[in-house]
């Protein structure tokens, strides 16, 4: 995250988007005719579409749900100059483009034409004058809108000035920011459009074309996403904050039987179970994560599942944890065709060369053996060893170990981690001897002491760039190991060492601007200055738009502020990210 953040009013490029000629006379004093020549150029920069990779980041997230009822959406690309490259038309300096917001039942459907038929279907659109680069077939994004709804949501020419700034950064990133001006709806889906206004404004604001019944405007659209704005118990401080009541071991609750609680308590649970002599069964069984400590000793190869399996008689039951971890590895490895050839072949040539040095006299020679496998076979190993590929069946075996808005610490059992990986490991082991030979050469895999968090809740699915971070209990952060959606909504975080603190955040892009709402129709801002109260409410516009012009112009009357433009509208109209922290079970700072 960037130390300090700056922003300024706009940053102009050196020449504007458009053809351009330049011209050189030189003259000297003979009679032949002076010197001239002439050349075209164009600086061809984007106008009727933008390439995706320029759009750095948006708010609300694209696809989110929660309380944006107060928020501005906002629009951040990654090329500074880019709002101001071309001209909406009128004074000053504004920018071209503008970020509208549509209710779901104004969404407008984007359809393509060509730029040759840009102004046609009867929809009003000025015919813009072709630029060199440019030709009647290139496609074009549109929208048309009803001209009813856009006099509602069009900025005015006043409140076009505050609608993009530039964001700086103390490394050096500069990135411009498109606002919006109207509050999403709540109750229902949003989606907003970032338009091109190109010379669309005149001294009388936004040309709106013929005021007709049914009339339409059309608009290039450049960039879209939705977002959903539901109640207030779906902001982010309420879902984080609402994980702590709902936290817990991750383990089944006590059944009442007393032999089956102990299992219970170390997070088993009962699953059916098939024996290999085609007998059916309950078993227990526990996936990789624990909540207590775990031994951690290597396994020992062996050559099938079955001898991993551990028989209580007190319970009456099988416990298949190591034994489904086992398969798991071999099956996975199987999988990959490719990989599980290699290692059949490189333990084949193992153990030809181990037969011939014996063979042949010479024992030494069996410190010259080959103990490197195929780096495909230890990048499956690695993978594993991080529980990549293994199924989510395997990590939470029953969903009441993890139940909707839920968060669950947890230890990962390196026991096993180690059969998973042994048993990936366990191809072209045939004999007594291929497993003596595996026991002498283990694998170069590690399995470090790791710990972890599963989360289960709508942050993971309207929160698609949270930030996870882990402590340990001295405050150092530990660094992670893997972070992977396993669901929509269901996030794992693996870290190197023994995690106590975790803090959960939004991402530091997910700054947004706000304002205040003491009713549902009228807006208010407070000043960013020791002691200030809240300025005088101001009635929202009759489509939700946020008189944005007056607001700033209330904001530096408060501020005593003589120059205040998009930067400092920007400034005081900021929201931070949201952090929530949370600490494991015996922490200092935890219940």
């Amino acid at each position: 995250m960037p130390d300090e953040l700056t922003f300024a009013d706009h940053l102009r490029p050196g020449l504007p988007s458009g053809d351009y000629r330049i011209e050189v006379r030189q003259a000297v004093s003979t009679e032949a005719s002076p010197f001239t020549a002439a050349r075209d150029f164009t600086v061809a920069g984007e106008r009727f579409a933008l390439p995706p990779a320029l759009v750095r980041a948006v708010f609300p997230p694209d696809g989110s749900l929660g309380d944006h009822a107060n928020t501005l959406p906002h629009l951040v690309v990654d090329r500074a100059t880019l709002p101001w490259e071309r001209e909406p038309g009128g004074p000053g300096t504004r920018p071209w483009l503008v970020l509208l917001v549509f209710d779901g039942a104004e969404r407008p459907e984007p359809k393509s034409v060509t730029l040759g038929a840009l102004s046609g279907g009867g929809a009003h659109i000025p015919v813009p004058a072709h630029e060199r680069h440019e030709t009647p077939a290139d496609p074009v994004t549109v929208i048309d809108v009803p001209r009813e709804l856009l006099a509602r949501i069009m900025p005015s020419t006043e409140d076009l000035a505050f609608l993009a700034h530039v964001r700086r950064t103390s490394d050096g990133a500069d990135t411009a920011v498109v606002l919006g001006h109207r509050l999403p709806g709540a109750g229902t889906a949003s989606t907003a459009h970032l338009v091109s206004v190109e010379g669309r404004y005149g001294p009388g604001g936004f040309d709106l074309g013929p005021d007709r019944p049914g009339a339409l405007v059309r608009l290039v659209t450049l960039a879209s996403w939705r977002f959903s704005c539901l109640d207030p118990a779906h902001t982010f401080p309420r879902l984080a904050r609402a994980l702590a009541d709902r936290g817990g071991p991750f383990r089944l609750p006590d059944s009442g039987d007393p032999k089956a609680d102990g299992f219970l308590r170390q997070g088993h649970v009962p699953v059916r179970h098939r024996l290999r002599q085609g007998g059916r069964t309950v078993s227990w069984y526990r996936g990789p994560f624990v909540t207590g400590f775990q031994p951690v000793g290597g396994p020992r190869p062996v050559r099938a599942a079955d001898q991993l399996l551990r028989y209580h008689p007190e319970a009456g039951m099988f416990d298949g944890s190591h034994a489904a971890a086992w398969q798991l590895g071999r099956l996975v490895a199987l999988q990959h065709t490719a990989t599980a050839t290699a290692l059949y072949g490189w333990k084949r040539r193992r153990a030809q060369r181990l037969r011939r040095a014996v063979l042949e006299g010479h024992p030494l020679a069996v410190a010259e053996i080959d103990v490197v496998p195929p780096p495909g076979v230890l990048a499956l190993l690695a993978d594993l060893a991080a529980l990549r590929g293994v199924p989510l069946r395997y990590l939470v075996p029953d969903e009441r170990l993890l139940p909707p808005e839920s968060l669950r610490f947890f230890r990962l059992d390196r026991q096993w981690i180690g059969h998973l990986v042994d048993g990936a490991a366990s191809i072209g082991r045939l004999t007594s001897a291929d497993a003596e030979a595996d026991a002498a050469h283990p694998m170069p895999v590690n399995i470090p002491d790791t710990s972890g968090v599963l989360l289960r809740s709508d942050l993971v699915a309207g929160y698609p760039d949270l930030v996870v971070t882990a402590y340990d209990a001295a405050g150092n952060p530990l660094p992670p190991t893997r972070t992977d959606r396993l669901s929509p909504s269901t996030l794992l975080c693996l870290f190197g060492g023994l995690l106590a603190r975790l803090d959960l955040a939004q991402r530091p892009e997910a700054l947004h601007f706000a304002v205040e709402m003491p009713t549902d129709d009228s807006v208010t801002k407070t000043p960013r200055a020791p002691g200030a109260a809240p300025l005088p409410a101001l009635p929202l516009g009759a489509a939700r738009t946020v008189p944005v012009a007056t607001l700033a112009a209330r904001l530096a009357e408060a501020l005593s502020h003589r120059d205040f433009g998009p930067a400092a509208f920007a400034a005081q109209m900021i929201e931070t990210a949201e952090r929530v922290t949370f600490f494991t079970e015996g922490h200092p700072g935890g219940a």
